[in-house]
């Protein structure tokens, strides 16, 4: 796999880690505006003649746009929308796509997972058995660890500050116990299958 000299586990779990902190502030940020559900039902659309909800269609024109700019250039960046993206137009530049990059690490994970222990991955692999790799590849201790870690982290990054010695009286920007269930429902889950699909092709 490219770019993936030099990494270790260790190095994948610290970058793994600082990308919580990413999504954390950025639901942060989104917590300051209302939810409008109709921005994201594709059967509310504002915009006449084009098909999928407003949502949608802003991630598509902003992934195309930052495609011309180098974006998915880099092995871990990818699009939510990836066909007919445009060629880019310069080298390389670094955006934040915090949710994204996380998920799609797992193909850093899971090939420095086959490195080291590729006696275990390489019947499941042979066999292209999903089942099994999942398995290999499931740690619900880490996991718990995970969620207990982001939303720890939820409450101090998102907690009010003031000058006195109240700490906001609990108040958060955002609810902590959404971070423990996104990542349990979503992240991780999201990952693995991203560890999957990238280890059966491992050996092609």
């Amino acid at each position: 796999m490219a770019h993936s000299d030099g990494l270790t586990l260790e190095s994948i779990r610290n970058s793994l880690i600082r990308q919580e902190d990413t999504i954390i502030f950025s639901l942060i940020e989104r917590a300051k505006y209302p939810i409008i559900p109709q921005l994201y039902d594709s059967r509310c659309s504002v915009l006449p003649g084009i098909s999928g909800s407003l949502l949608e269609n802003i991630v598509r024109e902003t992934e195309a746009i930052q495609a011309k700019y180098g974006r998915y250039q880099f092995p871990e960046e990818h699009a939510f929308f990836p066909d007919n993206l445009p060629d880019s137009l310069v080298p390389p530049n670094s955006h934040p796509q915090a949710l994204s990059r996380r998920i799609h690490y797992g193909k850093f994970v899971a090939e420095v997972k086959f490195k080291d222990a590729s006696e275990e991955y390489s019947p499941a692999i042979q066999a292209k058995d999903r089942d099994a790799l999942m398995k290999l590849l499931t740690f619900e201790s880490v996991e718990e660890m995970v969620k207990k870690r982001v939303e720890k982290k939820a409450k101090v990054f998102g907690q009010e500050v003031n000058l006195t010695n109240d700490a906001g009286n609990g108040k958060c920007k955002i609810d902590p116990s959404v971070l423990p269930c996104l990542y349990g429902e979503w992240v991780m889950p999201l990952t693995k299958h991203v560890e999957v699909e990238y280890l059966l092709r491992r050996l092609d």
